[in-house]
């Protein structure tokens, strides 16, 4: 199907990188990416300046962003950059997950006729995973589940289904939990954190010129580790 002429601008800040693609008529035109674990609140804009240059906000189309599940400040970071500059701009904003950006980098040809699991590492002995068809449509739910539960996982999934690749950045220790539990598995030679050239491309086959969407929403699989301090915050009197 042929894509809508449009400019889209994406952001990553969710995971173990920060990104920013500028594509154009479905052709990224600028890519910047960092590889990081922390600093993304400084390393963002700079970036998103770089894939700009040149370019006039003013001739947008569309702005995307991931949406999670991923690292709590990196994510916020990267949802309020891009709600600042969808205001400031007023241009629609596309929200992505970062499972489905991660199963974007996957090459078709390393996919066909298999499935393609997404296992994100988190600050926890735990894994999100989202399971996808060969042509990268969900097979379910995003879930988060210690490495020791995915024998159930594909139990539900079919255990006996079409062969399976696994990416992301957990996928070392999906596949080492899968093989424990009997199942064959193999690594996928795409990178393990969400690119915003994936990010622009998932959302230039989503979105049209005047769809109308509200703005996106982080996707939490469980409640932040921040939680409200006692007493309202306040100092405890001794």
């Amino acid at each position: 199907m042929e894509m809508d002429p449009m400019k889209i601008l994406a952001l990553d800040a969710a995971t173990s990188a920060c990104s920013a693609a500028l594509m154009k008529d479905g052709k990224v035109i600028a890519r910047r990416l960092e590889v990081m674990n922390r600093g993304q609140a400084e390393a963002l804009m700079p970036l998103v300046m770089e894939v700009m240059s040149g370019n006039d906000f003013a001739g947008l189309d569309l702005l995307a962003v991931t949406t999670g599940p991923g690292a709590f400040t990196g994510l916020r970071i990267g949802l309020a950059a891009a709600r600042g500059l969808a205001v400031a701009s007023g241009l629609p904003c596309l929200g992505i997950t970062t499972l489905e950006a991660v199963a974007e980098a996957v090459p078709a040809t390393e996919r066909e006729g298999k499935r393609v699991m997404v296992a994100i590492a988190t600050k926890r002995a735990d894994l999100y995973l989202q399971l996808f068809s060969h042509d990268l449509r969900p097979l379910g739910d995003p879930e988060v589940l210690p490495p020791q539960d995915l024998g159930a996982f594909m139990m539900r999934a079919d255990r006996n289904g079409p062969s399976l690749l696994v990416t992301g950045d957990g996928a070392v220790d999906a596949i080492a939990a899968l093989t424990e539990a009997g199942l064959e598995a193999a690594a996928t030679t795409a990178p393990g954190y969400p690119d915003a050239a994936c990010v622009a491309a998932i959302a230039a086959r989503r979105w049209h010129p005047g769809d109308r969407i509200g703005h996106p929403l982080p996707l939490y699989l469980r409640p932040p580790e921040a939680s409200v301090p006692q007493n309202g915050g306040r100092r405890r009197t001794q």
